[in-house]
């Protein structure tokens, strides 16, 4: 993952999407998480309403090859060295080669876990056995990243933050639960510091959330 501090909207992400590149896509070029992505874009189409008409017509006139012929040679490198190796590449070894393969086998999995990985990379794995890993693992990720954005989707519409008891609606009470535990566990130092750094950009004030007494907004 980029670790580098980056001041929103990323430049670099808001020119890939104006291209007509997903949320989806762009992560996985940079290797962040999704949600990171789309707090940058949040903020690029707040400062520029014309952006996303300019994104959708780039992704409906020039179709983005995906994955491209060198998306599929690095594949075919990752199967090569894991056939020859009799193992899965892994992201603490000291090669660096091999804990980039690492990392991009983690990006194919969280793509599966959300049901949005390409036919050509699901059919080439196919010769990669257990590259799926813990595929609980990958899901579990995957719908933190899922919550993140819903819960910013949330109080963008100006709602207050999400209680987990005395809910208005379903939607409320998932993510009031969801935040709750990420308080409950921040508290205990058993959050990823990267997930509070992206809890912290994309919806500052989570750690205290609503003020007591404090009526609910209407």
């Amino acid at each position: 993952m980029d670790r580098r501090l980056r001041r929103a909207p990323d430049a670099e992400w808001v020119l890939m999407y104006r291209l007509g590149l997903s949320r989806q896509r762009i992560a996985a070029l940079v290797r962040v998480p999704a949600a990171a992505v789309g707090y940058h874009l949040a903020i690029a189409r707040r400062q520029d309403p014309g952006l996303e008409a300019e994104h959708q017509a780039a992704a409906d006139a020039t179709p983005i090859p995906y994955p491209s012929p060198t998306d599929l040679a690095r594949m075919e490198v990752v199967i090569a060295w894991v056939k020859a190796e009799g193992r899965l590449p892994r992201d603490r070894s000291g090669q660096r080669s091999e804990r980039s393969m690492a990392r991009w086998l983690s990006v194919r999995r969280r793509e599966a876990a959300v049901g949005t990985l390409d036919p050509a990379y699901r059919n080439g794995l196919t010769h990669v056995p257990g590259w799926l890993g813990n595929l609980r693992d990958a899901e579990d990720e995957a719908r933190w990243h899922r919550r993140l954005a819903q819960l910013e989707d949330f109080r963008h519409e100006g709602n207050d933050w999400p209680r987990h008891g005395k809910a208005d609606s379903e939607q409320e009470h998932t993510l009031g639960v969801w935040i709750h535990t990420q308080r409950y566990k921040h508290r205990r130092g058993e959050l990823d510091p990267v997930k509070v750094k992206l809890l912290d950009d994309a919806v500052p004030g989570w750690q205290t959330g609503r003020t007591r007494g404090r009526p609910p907004r209407r």
